[in-house]
């Protein structure tokens, strides 16, 4: 909670939601997500994790061994994070929503000094009301682009940060009892506290634009959850799907 009173969320926005399954960013989205912040502004103050800056950069560019490698990975979100970070601006400018971008890695995160001046930051900049747009500084760090899609990189956020809630949006509606491949009638977990005996038996799947998974996620709400940070996993895909979770209109599921 800041020096008004606000609590404080973390919004961790995967590749998947931001593009809404496709190619492209979605405008769309982005205002979604944009006006659901102004209606809660009263109440809450945002950090936002971001991927997609290599899918942004894959509508304007196709580089010579765009496949699997690393270094072309690194190279595309070079040219995709400032393209991501205008379209985030414009979209959320127009609702007169302040943004600013932040790039940082694990090592970031890890030494103290530098850790420090993150802290320090992050605060000054939610203090004059600007919202930090946090993705990982890829050009220099590997470990989300072969991992995670920022979701470990979003819960060490959260708990730098001192979060009151952890949300996290992709493309279910929470975690599921059953496999969605196999069974039709998805039925959501809604709350999770013991997290040891489920990340077990959770397959290593990703999405198809992010790099990230359902596990990535289920183990991103576990460094939350041990210090003592609560984590929503909410389908993104759904309009207003905030909003919708904190008037429980929707099924998504709680770790805590």
């Amino acid at each position: 909670m800041d020096k008004l009173g606000k609590k404080r969320i973390l919004l961790k926005i995967g590749t998947g939601t931001l593009t809404k399954g496709t190619g492209a960013v979605s405008r769309g989205k982005l205002e979604d997500i944009g006006r659901q912040i102004v209606q809660l502004s009263n109440e809450y103050e945002f950090i936002i994790v971001c991927s997609g800056a290599i899918a942004v950069a894959k509508q304007f560019v196709d580089l010579d061994g765009a496949g699997q490698k690393i270094k072309v990975k690194q190279a595309l979100a070079a040219i995709g994070q400032p393209h991501l970070m205008r379209i985030i601006q414009e979209s959320f400018r127009e609702l007169k929503l302040l943004t600013a971008q932040a790039l940082i890695s694990y090592t970031d995160i890890e030494h103290p000094n530098s850790k420090k001046n993150i802290v320090n930051t992050l605060n000054v900049l939610l203090e004059n009301n600007y919202i930090p747009i946090i993705n990982e500084n890829d050009t220099v760090a590997t470990d989300e682009i072969k991992f995670g899609d920022n979701d470990k990189l979003a819960a060490l956020t959260a708990v730098l940060m001192q979060v009151d809630l952890f949300v996290m949006a992709t493309n279910t509606y929470g975690l599921y009892k059953n496999d969605p491949n196999l069974n039709k009638e998805l039925n959501t977990i809604g709350e999770i506290t013991n997290l040891t005996e489920i990340l077990d038996n959770l397959p290593d799947t990703k999405s198809a634009q992010g790099s990230g998974g359902i596990k990535s996620k289920m183990q991103a709400a576990g460094i939350a959850q041990k210090a003592g940070i609560e984590t929503w996993l909410v389908n993104g895909f759904e309009e207003e799907f905030l909003l919708k979770a904190f008037a429980n209109k929707v099924k998504f599921t709680k770790v805590y």
